[in-house]
């Protein structure tokens, strides 16, 4: 499904001034940019298949050119036919740009906002519709700013820990599907589709809206993921890491994430290990490896008896 201008506006409620018969044209790349060096004469680096963003610095070099020179360059960075010109709040739009709007089928959007919020959400906007993305099977929550992917077989309880987690003060994200890209390489956004965002699956219960529940604060839209559970069925015979010194990950997109498996028993707070190993790591994050630590301390330990 493409991408068009008309939906790039309506996302960020953007007027158009002119040019209404491009609405269609379609945004392929998930940049934009802001033709200063056009303005100057200057089109060999032109960026023409992006969004062009025009702020007060741009605008104020436009009314420095004589009039010849503000008709002709404008005119050329509407032949090579962009998407769409923005402009920004404090930026009065000029009339050639209404008129080669018309004339070029460029619409020439007007914006609400300041030059740097136009182009940071300009930008979140793009990559999160344009950039290439796929769904995993999981639940994901916000933990006191740790982005924690909850998986596990069916029925095992992911979408009743995420409950409890909520209840606790932390965020729901997406429950049973998590639709994720590559924000940037180290950083996996995770997001719910959109029928299913606030909504939780359990068992016994049904579906629940944990916005009615609990309050606004206990969704949040989408986090980067930096931790993955998976939640598995304690089995006797298993290996598991009891230390913490081997990190295992896994790569989504150009991303190495951070996994960590929890066997599950009768006696152990699901949730509660969550928490901490959320909580974990946040401090490896800040340079803190309490495993590492205690293995140091033990190999310091057992070195001073040595001597001794």
């Amino acid at each position: 499904m493409k991408l068009t201008v008309r939906q790039y506006a309506k996302a960020l409620r953007l007027d158009v001034v002119s040019g209404e018969q491009g609405l269609s044209n379609e945004l392929k790349t998930p940049q934009l940019t802001r033709p200063g060096l056009e303005l100057a004469g200057l089109f060999e680096f032109y960026e023409k298949d992006r969004v062009q963003l025009i702020g007060s610095k741009e605008i104020t070099f436009f009314h420095w050119l004589s009039k010849a020179d503000q008709d002709i360059r404008v005119r050329m960075m509407f032949e090579h036919s962009p998407p769409a010109f923005v402009l920004s709040k404090n930026v009065e739009v000029p009339d050639i740009f209404k008129t080669l709007g018309s004339e070029f089928k460029v619409p020439v959007l007007k914006s609400h906002q300041r030059t740097n919020d136009l182009f940071s959400s300009t930008l979140n906007f793009l990559a999160r519709e344009l950039t290439p993305r796929t769904s995993i099977h999981g639940t994901l929550v916000d933990i006191n700013g740790v982005g924690v992917l909850i998986r596990g077989k069916s029925g095992i309880g992911k979408s009743e820990v995420a409950l409890e987690l909520v209840r606790r003060g932390h965020q729901l994200v997406a429950d049973d599907r998590v639709d994720i890209y590559e924000n940037a390489e180290g950083e996996v956004i995770g997001e719910a589709p959109e029928i299913l965002r606030k909504y939780l699956e359990i068992r016994g219960i049904g579906i629940v809206n944990v916005v009615k529940l609990f309050g606004a604060s206990a969704y949040k839209e989408s986090k980067p993921i930096r931790v993955i559970v998976d939640l598995l069925t304690f089995e006797a015979a298993e290996d598991y890491d009891r230390l913490g010194l081997e990190e295992s990950t896994e790569r989504f997109f150009n991303t190495d994430i951070t996994t960590s498996k929890i066997p599950i028993t009768a006696a152990r707070s699901v949730p509660t290990l969550v928490e901490v190993a959320a909580m974990n790591a946040r401090l490896k994050f800040l340079g803190t490896n309490m495993a590492q630590e205690f293995a140091d301390d033990l190999s310091t330990n057992i070195q001073n008896k040595s001597k001794k």
